[in-house]
């Protein structure tokens, strides 16, 4: 399976740690991490399943594959900026949202769009136009977002393309 960990190039020194570990999760459980292989959580998570044994794959808001982190095995250029973000969340059968701006945000919207199940850690929280609750999975704990990630993507409905 593909897990997505999705988060921002800047981050504070727990959600660093919170992103290494799920990394770490995510190797150990035998999955392949996808990210946007820059730096920040992108990079804590890819340092953390590369020193597990694990796969990563960025990809690259730009067209330079040098420009992805050290811990990336798979830089994919896109030359897109941040229209990546669909890429990421369409390739994952789940995705775990640590922290995290702007962007991090586009990507929960997509993700949860195409039906893609999103775990956050300490992430933004939102409500639907209709006060509906937030239908983001919350944990604390890294290991348990990436079993509830792997449940989720599990027993999620088959995604179509829409975004």
């Amino acid at each position: 399976m593909i897990v997505a960990v999705i988060g921002g190039s800047k981050a504070d020194a727990d959600s660093l740690a919170e992103a290494e570990a799920v990394g770490r999760c995510i190797a150990e459980a035998g999955h392949t991490l996808i990210c946007g292989g820059l730096g920040g959580v992108m990079e804590a998570a890819c340092r953390g399943a590369r020193e597990a044994g694990g796969r990563t794959v960025g990809v690259l808001p730009g067209a330079d594959p040098g420009a992805a982190n050290p811990y990336v095995d798979i830089p994919i250029v896109t030359n897109m900026g941040v229209a990546r973000n669909a890429i990421i969340v369409q390739t994952a059968a789940a995705a775990i949202a640590i922290d995290g701006a702007y962007g991090t945000l586009s990507e929960i919207a997509m993700a949860l769009n195409a039906g893609t199940p999103v775990v956050g850690i300490g992430t933004w929280r939102f409500s639907d136009g209709n006060g509906d609750a937030d239908t983001v999975i919350r944990t604390g704990d890294p290991a348990e977002a990436v079993r509830l990630a792997v449940s989720a993507a599990e027993s999620a409905a088959p995604r179509g393309a829409a975004l």
